[in-house]
């Protein structure tokens, strides 16, 4: 089985090149937009025509002829550009067939990333820490090597964020993905405790690391809004604000791949809840007509839910229990929490606090979250309901019937 495996590194440029992954980054953004300015126009003049259309083939070709009007973007790899064309066809299949929306501009500070092709790019190894990236026009750059670059090598993405840029080494790798015959475990998704299992354990999520990025980044936010508009210490003040941001989304990523790999390691079957997060984060402000209620406590819920990083958890460890040859398991969520995992009794006002589960029927004391990730557990592994199979029929058989059997 052959599976996409990405590799995230920091890039160490020269401010020469720095300056060049600038252009780079720049240009490929100008093409995109000026490609999807020219296919919402072409549609709004031959909507109604038959056999015009435009197409990667159509642009990329058009492409050819901007590169040589000018020489800023000649200075450019072709490639890039292209993959940039080919980022914009992909939007508009995706649109097409109803599993995305319009696609829309490219913005600096949003947008600041380019593709290659991997055959265009070489890299190697300098020391147990460094490496260097050949990549075209701009020669070699260095890159924190923090681990080994397994595979084919299919692209590289190069990206620049709050903390600096960044290579993305994408490589398929052959792998034997076999079942997985190891134990079964509950989890459950909580807001004091991150992650519990129904073994008894928790996660040790860095919560106070996140509450400490954060409380700098509120800061840091105040010292922003008292900055003069358009100022350079304004600027400065606004990078801060990201780069502790940023920081906080790092720590929360690590964690979320960190644990589901040891989820993936060490058990062949989770069960977890199949939550719609999207939903249950939503605002509840309401409108001036019909304002919501508690609306400072439903924004504290949602802010300790997103700084967790419950969706992010659920897709990490589907996609590396597939690879490991586990199976994830998505249960119904309803009632787990104040529903008794020994005697079955449902009971709201079993689950004294957000910790401390007592039944009042079987005198069960737990953790509550630990109860919760027990129930997740038997609704995953339950066997499916099944119709009781009838007593057979006493009839002659059509043999008898007809007077022709022995």
């Amino acid at each position: 089985m052959k599976i996409n495996r990405g590799h995230r590194f920091k890039l160490r440029p020269t401010e020469e090149q720095a300056s060049l992954l600038f252009q780079h980054v720049g240009v490929c953004r100008l093409v995109y937009n000026l490609a999807l300015e020219q296919r919402r126009d072409h549609h709004r003049q031959y909507r109604n025509c038959t056999g015009k259309h435009i197409s990667y083939g159509s642009q990329a070709a058009e492409l050819t002829a901007l590169r040589a009007g000018f020489d800023w973007i000649r200075a450019v790899t072709q490639t890039a550009q292209q993959q940039a064309l080919r980022d914009l066809d992909r939007a508009y299949q995706n649109f097409f067939s109803g599993i995305a929306a319009y696609p829309t501009p490219r913005k600096k500070g949003v947008n600041d990333s380019f593709r290659l092709q991997g055959r265009e790019v070489a890299f190697r190894r300098l020391n147990k820490s460094w490496g260097l990236v050949k990549l075209p026009k701009m020669g070699e750059v260095r890159f924190r090597w923090t681990r080994d670059i397994p595979g084919k090598l299919k692209n590289v993405t190069i990206s620049l964020d709050p903390l600096g840029w960044h290579i993305s080494f994408s490589t398929e790798v052959e792998v034997e993905v076999g079942r997985n015959f190891g134990p079964t475990v509950g989890v459950d998704r909580g807001v004091v405790e991150a992650v519990a299992y129904s073994d008894g354990t928790f996660a040790d999520f860095p919560k106070a690391r996140i509450k400490s990025l954060d409380k700098k980044a509120r800061r840091a936010a105040r010292a922003l809004s008292r900055c003069r508009k358009g100022s350079s210490r304004r600027k400065v003040a606004r990078a801060r604000v990201a780069a502790l941001r940023a920081k906080a989304a790092r720590v929360r990523k690590h964690f979320n791949h960190a644990e589901t790999a040891r989820l993936a390691r060490s058990y062949g079957v989770v069960c977890i809840e199949a939550l719609k997060t999207r939903n249950m984060t939503a605002s509840a402000k309401g409108t001036v007509e019909e304002p919501g209620v508690n609306v400072r406590q439903k924004a504290g819920l949602n802010r300790s839910i997103l700084e967790i990083g419950w969706f992010q958890f659920h897709q990490f460890l589907m996609y590396k229990l597939a690879a490991a040859g586990g199976e994830l398991r998505l249960v119904n969520a309803a009632y787990t929490s104040i529903t008794c995992s020994c005697c079955g009794i449902i009971e709201k006002t079993n689950r004294k606090s957000q910790a401390v589960y007592e039944c009042v029927d079987c005198g069960l004391s737990a953790n509550a979250d630990t109860n919760a990730a027990i129930n997740i557990l038997q609704a995953g592994t339950r066997p499916a309901w099944r119709e009781r199979v009838a007593a057979p029929a006493k009839r002659k058989s059509h043999l008898e019937a007809d007077g022709l059997a022995a």
